[in-house]
Parts: C-alpha cells; sequence; structure tokens
C-alpha cells in the first residue's frame, strides 16, 4: 500500500483535529466491522470459524508494526487495562510523574493500595516534559521500572524512549504510547511493555488495544488479572493451570473478535504504508500549523523541534482570550480540544489543505474578536 492509498482510507469530514482525542474510523476498520456483524447477525453454519482467526491476526498485525514476536503480543481492549495489568504485576518501585495522563499514576497508585509489592516513586518534571536526565538524576535504588507516555497528551513532546533506555539500565521501562502509535517511527526494541489503544492515531474504533512485553517483562511481571482463556489449557475445567508462560497470561476472558479485525485492518495498513512515510506527511502538516499560529501571533507551547514532537500542536492564548479561540474554532467547524486553558490541534497525515483553511478563518475571527 502505498501512503496515497493510506490516505484515502480517511473519510471524515474537514476540520476534524482531534486525533488526540479519538480517530474516526478508518476505512479499512469500517469495512471489517460491517463484514463481520453480518456473519455475526446471520450466523450461517460454519461462518463462525471467522472469528477465532481474528486473535492470531491481530497480533501478526502489531508484531509487524512493533517489532515484537506476536506470542509476545496480546489483545486488550483499551490501554488502561493494559497498563492495570503491568502495575499490578510490579514488585518493587516504579519511575513516574504524577502528571502522566491519569491511567499511568491511577494504575500505580491502585496497585501500591491493593498488593502493597510496588512503590510509586514520583518524578519531578519540567512542566511535565519526561527526559533521561530527569530520570538518571532521579533513579533510587529500589526503582524497579520507569513509566512513561510515548507523547505526552497535554503538551505534545515526543518522549526520549532510547535515551531513557540508556540511562535506566536492565529496569523494566513501561511505555504507554496510545498517543503515538502507528503514527510515530518510535525504537519499541528499547521499550519492556508497549500499551496502546486503538480508537485515537490507529483509527480502529473504541475497544481495541494491545500489550507488547519482553522476555525480561514476561520473566519479571506477575500477571496477577490471569483468567481462564490466561493459560495453556483450552478449557480447563476441573484444574486452576497456571498462566501461560508468554503474553497470553495477560488475557482476562475471550476477545471481542469484530474489534481485533478493526485493529487488525488498520495496523496491516500501518504496516503496508510505513510509519516513516505516515510520520514525513504528519510532520509536514504540523509545521503548516504551527507557522498558522505564528501568522496570528498564537502562543504554540508545544515543541517546534520534529525530534520532541508528533501530531499535536498545543496553543495557549491568553487567559481572558481562551474562549474567543475554542468559540471561533466552533463556528468554523474546526472539532479540537480545550483543556486547562490550552487548545491541543491534533493533526494527522491525511489533514487537508481545506481543513487548514477553515483553521486559518477561525484564526481570523479570533484575532477580531480578540482585539476589541
Amino acid at each position: 500500500m502505498t501512503i496515497d492509498a493510506y490516505l484515502a482510507g480517511f473519510t471524515e469530514e474537514p476540520g476534524y483535529l482531534d486525533y488526540g482525542r479519538f480517530g474516526p474510523l478508518a476505512t479499512s476498520a469500517a469495512e471489517e466491522t460491517a463484514a463481520l456483524t453480518q456473519v455475526l447477525a446471520r450466523a450461517r453454519h460454519g461462518s463462525a470459524d471467522v472469528f477465532p482467526e481474528q486473535d492470531a491476526r491481530v497480533r501478526a498485525a502489531a508484531s509487524a508494526v512493533t517489532g515484537f514476536p506476536a506470542d509476545s503480543i496480546v489483545f486488550q481492549p483499551n490501554t488502561s487495562q493494559g497498563i492495570m495489568h503491568a502495575m499490578f504485576g510490579l514488585t518493587g518501585g516504579v519511575l513516574l510523574s504524577a502528571d502522566e495522563f491519569p491511567s499511568l499514576p491511577i494504575a500505580a497508585v491502585r496497585a501500591q493500595e491493593a498488593l502493597h509489592t510496588v512503590q510509586p516513586v514520583w518524578l519531578e518534571t519540567d512542566h511535565g516534559k519526561v527526559t533521561p536526565g530527569q530520570i538518571r538524576d532521579q533513579l533510587e535504588q529500589n526503582v524497579a521500572a520507569v513509566a512513561v507516555s510515548l507523547v505526552d497528551s497535554r503538551t505534545g513532546y515526543l518522549c526520549d524512549i532510547e535515551g531513557i533506555r540508556q540511562v535506566i539500565g536492565d529496569r523494566l521501562l513501561i511505555v504507554d504510547a496510545i498517543q503515538g502509535f502507528g503514527t510515530v517511527d518510535a525504537p519499541w526494541e528499547a521499550a519492556d511493555v508497549v500499551l496502546s489503544g486503538g480508537q485515537k492515531w490507529c483509527r480502529a474504533g473504541w475497544g481495541t488495544g494491545i500489550m507488547a512485553l519482553s522476555d525480561r517483562a514476561l520473566e519479571q511481571l506477575t500477571p496477577v488479572f490471569s483468567g481462564f482463556t490466561g493459560t495453556e489449557e483450552p478449557e480447563p475445567w476441573g484444574e486452576v493451570p497456571p498462566p501461560a508462560p508468554d503474553a497470553r497470561a495477560y488475557r482476562v476472558s475471550n476477545p471481542d473478535p469484530i474489534a481485533q479485525a478493526r485493529l487488525a485492518a488498520v495496523l496491516e495498513d500501518i504496516a503496508e504504508a510505513g510509519v516513516p512515510a505516515i510520520n514525513t506527511a504528519i510532520a509536514e502538516r504540523v509545521s503548516e500549523v504551527i507557522e498558522l499560529a505564528d501568522e496570528f501571533a498564537i502562543a504554540v507551547t508545544s515543541s517546534r523541534d520534529e525530534r520532541e514532537r508528533a501530531g499535536i500542536v498545543v496553543l495557549e492564548p491568553p487567559a481572558g482570550q481562551v474562549t474567543f479561540l475554542t468559540a471561533s474554532l466552533h463556528n468554523h467547524g474546526v472539532t479540537a480540544t480545550t483543556r486547562q486553558g490550552r487548545v491541543r490541534l491534533s493533526v494527522h497525515a491525511a489533514t487537508s489543505a481545506e481543513t487548514l483553511d477553515m483553521l486559518r478563518a477561525a484564526f481570523v475571527s479570533y484575532g477580531t474578536a480578540a482585539s476589541y
């Protein structure tokens, strides 16, 4: 698949700049949903065999994108459940920022409260940016793992996963990858646990996600929430076998095969188009958005350095003018997220010239309203 064929799978209306919240379904994901929903609805004799096939398919597709072996990947219904698996499975300290998206710190504290085997160690950061230097300076002897977001959802900062690996040695590196998965050409081999949902940049819809584990993670983590499908026995009647030795141990029950098919389809598209090509297209659009903001003197607080950014551009107008900017975007049909006095624009590879024209018109209206 060429990058042009990949871009053709975007069918949302112009003006959508909110992939950091969710991505409208890719054409391939929508087609998988329609086809398998018909199979489920009609239940024709023999047709149900397609459903169990989706587990191997989605793991193979995730393997092609991440480089992790397929048997080291397990489907999850969302990022947060995978994070819970990782945090409850830890023993020792876990170094992380309290400013991470709530899934990470809440999971760490819940694990501490319930099991008393993991201890959150709170990382002091530079306005939420987690850097290798900060981690190096704050590593304590009892820290067994470091947990970070690949891309910070509020600042758009792209974390240096490779640099963090270099400073933490053989400690576990847990990465919440949802804000860049499928669009950032990240060094996944540097991570021990990669967690992502498929509803944002992958455009696979809710109820989709993966958990990929290194050999070190499989050895050191305890699969606390391991259900009956997490063993090596197909149906463990009358016995309670141990968890499987691979990523299957982190299954709680049978997954939704239609959700698996949606995620598999988009990951297959991503692997064929190539993450580097997708990332290059996003970088160009992000630069255009930053130039537009500069033209209208709207402060950009996310990084301008391509090495420190992904698809998120954060605007921070003066406190009294946030409402003007939000209203102007709304009135011109631009979908974005306003949070804590900042406006987050999430730009994808298929962000069109028409969308950028709508953004420009919104900025014109904002400038007029703000001047009065």
